[in-house]
């Protein structure tokens, strides 16, 4: 049956920045779809609120608490998912972010930082993962990129260009890894998050971001939860080097904050 193509039953899963948000999300959702799911963030406490929801719905969770800035952690993921959980099938980079700034208070050191945070933690933890993936037959991986990265937006330099940089690293690496590993991206608009709370609890703010998206709300973590699991799943088998846009119709990565001229 249809439905049974989104099932990911018997696969172990790496989710990065899982202690909230679409990380959490996108870690219980593949749970509830079949996998077995390592999570990873800096704080473990919101690690384990996580895990105990994977466990509440009969999978296994293992947790690592690092700063995943730091690229040589990346091998201790792998190794909790070889070693603890039998394998490694999916990959879920969702690390990343930088602060809105104007042009002239945007250094080239954080442009460097917003590349490393978003682009630099993917490869090494991809990198780590393929021959491991390899041993079961291949995998799925998937980055977590944002409308920034595909459409301009004031403030957004450094932000939109490491998202940028990582939708093109998605599309090479998915060259470079095919057909056994696929690799895809999500694009994601202006999700409901702890990060854009500014927005969401600002009902002016929050109107204007709804006026200027197609579908008239903001994102849910679900939804973005939903395309990690279409793309982790065999219902995503003929994709790979794909940008899946999950944005409500969002052309514009503005989030309407009034900002200084440069």
């Amino acid at each position: 049956m249809l439905g049974d193509q989104f099932r990911v039953d018997g696969r172990v899963a790496i989710v990065t920045g899982a202690g909230r948000g679409i990380g959490a999300a996108s870690a219980i959702a593949l749970a509830e779809a079949g996998a077995d799911v390592v999570v990873a963030a800096r704080t473990a406490g919101q690690l384990q609120a996580t895990a105990e929801a994977i466990e509440a719905v009969g999978r296994r969770a293992r947790v690592v608490a690092a700063d995943l800035a730091d690229l040589d952690q990346a091998p201790r993921l792998v190794a909790e998912a070889r070693d603890g959980l039998g394998r490694l099938d999916i990959i879920v980079s969702n690390v990343g972010g930088a602060v809105p700034r104007p042009f002239l208070q945007t250094s080239a050191d954080d442009i460097e930082q917003a590349v490393h945070f978003n682009v630099s933690t993917a490869h090494a933890l991809l990198r780590s993962a393929v021959p491991v993936m390899l041993e079961g037959g291949g995998g799925a991986a998937i980055t977590m990129s944002s409308v920034a990265g595909v459409a301009a937006g004031r403030g957004l330099l450094s932000y939109g260009t490491a998202k940028g940089a990582l939708i093109h690293y998605t599309r090479l690496a998915a060259q470079d890894l095919a057909p056994r590993i696929r690799v895809n991206a999500i694009a994601a608009g202006i999700i409901e998050t702890d990060a854009t709370r500014v927005i969401a609890d600002d009902p002016e703010l929050r109107a204007q971001i709804e006026a200027m998206t197609p579908l008239r709300r903001l994102g849910t973590v679900q939804d973005v939860a939903a395309a990690v699991v279409y793309l982790a799943s065999a219902a995503g088998a003929y994709l790979t080097g794909t940008i899946l846009e999950v944005a409500g119709g969002l052309e514009s990565p503005a989030t309407g904050q009034p900002l200084p001229d440069l």
